[in-house]
């Protein structure tokens, strides 16, 4: 369902099919991008990263969009506002596919 500014709303499923989350995004992998830089498990660099799947169902559809998904912390840029922390939060997605859910 899409709303008036264009965006889009996803629900984040959990393996047994829970939904406690809501990310919205133009896109589907823009949420999903908001989705992993969430994750519990972080690393200190990307290439140390543990890839985790999420699913992200498509509020209004029967669509589950699945992305393999890893997130690292990095330094903030030298320029950055006070109010931001030292450290922030990378992620990056990859598209594995899409599922239908019964209705």
């Amino acid at each position: 369902m899409v709303r008036e500014d264009g965006k889009r709303n996803f629900a984040l499923r959990d393996v047994d099919g829970n939904e406690n989350s809501v990310f919205s995004g133009n896109t589907p992998r823009q949420a999903a991008l908001k989705a992993a830089r969430r994750l519990e498990d972080v690393a200190d660099s990307e290439q140390h990263a543990e890839h985790h799947e999420i699913r992200l169902r498509e509020k209004g559809t029967d669509k589950v969009h699945i992305y393999e998904a890893w997130a690292w912390q990095e330094d903030a840029p030298s320029d950055k506002p006070d109010w931001m922390p030292g450290d922030i939060t990378k992620a990056n997605v990859s598209k594995q596919g899409i599922e239908h859910v019964d209705a």
